[in-house]
């Protein structure tokens, strides 16, 4: 049966820690009671996706501010991811809807692999994310009082229910309902602020969209915290300007982030053992390739290892090859193609 309930203050049993290994293949059950700062409701019934999922270190300091004379291998060609996210959608009056965590968990494959799990977890950077609460999550913050917060358990391990919009919301909502539970509220916040209170609440995971069968996983709070800690400072800039709607301010405002952000590039092998800095070329243009976040690296599934570069060392690296005729950014998508005027502030930096 689904419900909220709050745990005796004087019990201070402490959950083991979950391992990326761990992540239940079975449908996550009710189980021990749940601190006072946290509500528990019981998952459907259904199986829930399992994977194990490496997640060993994102990248390494880059050795050289400058790119080596090999261009990293061109991987298979496969086709183009779209270079905007979905249209903007509100399913429920209020409630932006997370377009491209909800298309993410959508093209979940039955036996998620680690790709997909890595690629479900850098859709879920950007844009608002919910979690529901018992009672009026705003009457509360208002009163400065604290909140009860959906979870789920399993052997222990507490997992917090994240959703990408309000038809989720509404889904986990109608659940409990039909057991008998009632008086929730939903409570949106940019994604890294969700994240993070998964991860400083002690959480062993994240379960995002829970009741939406078939486009909904179980992500370990390892990743969660590698993903937050190891990318670009939160909120995660880029990631948001490539994410939100475009038009002709686009390229300039996300030239003028390039200028104090950090960005990764993508080193691989080729055959004769050099190591080079992946690229896009065609039609006359030679495209350093540079990502927002490491993880974007890692989901082109090319064995590239991502490094990371200051905007300084971003400057000097264009500078120091002419050939360059600009940059494509995150080119697993959304993306966007900057040319060296528009880029002039990086150049800038350079000197």
């Amino acid at each position: 049966m689904a419900l909220f309930s709050r745990r005796d203050k004087g019990d201070d049993r402490t959950p083991a820690p979950v391992t990326a290994a761990e992540v239940a293949d079975e449908a996550l059950e009710g189980g021990a009671s749940q601190g006072a700062t946290a509500a528990e409701v019981t998952a459907p019934s259904e199986p829930v996706p399992h994977v194990g999922i490496s997640v060993s270190t994102f990248g390494q300091g880059a050795e050289s501010a400058r790119p080596v004379e090999a261009p990293a291998p061109e991987p298979a060609r496969t086709p183009r991811p779209p270079a905007t996210a979905p249209a903007p959608t509100q399913t429920l009056p209020g409630v932006p809807d997370n377009t491209l965590l909800q298309a993410a968990l959508r093209a979940l494959p039955e036996k998620p692999q680690s790709a997909d799990v890595m690629n479900v977890m850098r859709q879920a950077l950007q844009g608002p994310l919910y979690a529901r609460a018992q009672g009026d999550a705003q009457a509360l913050i208002a009163a400065g009082e604290g909140l009860n917060l959906a979870i789920t358990t399993h052997e222990d391990k507490r997992f917090l229910l994240v959703f990408s919009g309000g038809t989720q919301v509404q889904a986990s909502a109608r659940a409990e309902a039909a057991e008998g539970a009632e008086g929730t509220s939903a409570i949106g916040q940019p994604a890294h602020v969700i994240l993070r209170t998964a991860v400083d609440s002690g959480y062993d995971g994240v379960y995002f969209d829970h009741a939406d069968e078939g486009a909904r996983l179980v992500v370990p709070i390892e990743l969660v915290t590698k993903a937050l800690d190891e990318g670009a400072p939160a909120p995660f800039e880029l990631k948001n300007l490539l994410a939100a709607e475009r038009s002709d301010a686009t390229p300039a405002a996300i030239a003028e982030a390039l200028t104090r952000v950090p960005v990764w590039v993508a080193a691989g092998m080729d055959a004769a053992g050099q190591v080079g800095l992946a690229e896009a070329r065609g039609e006359g243009r030679r495209l350093l390739e540079i990502y927002s976040h490491p993880l974007e690296v890692i989901v082109m599934g090319r064995g590239d290892r991502p490094l990371p570069l200051t905007p300084e060392q971003f400057a000097k690296t264009l500078a120091s090859t002419a050939e360059l005729t600009g940059v494509v950014v995150d080119a697993g998508g959304p993306w966007i193609e900057l040319d060296r005027a528009t880029l002039a502030p990086v150049f800038a930096l350079a000197g």
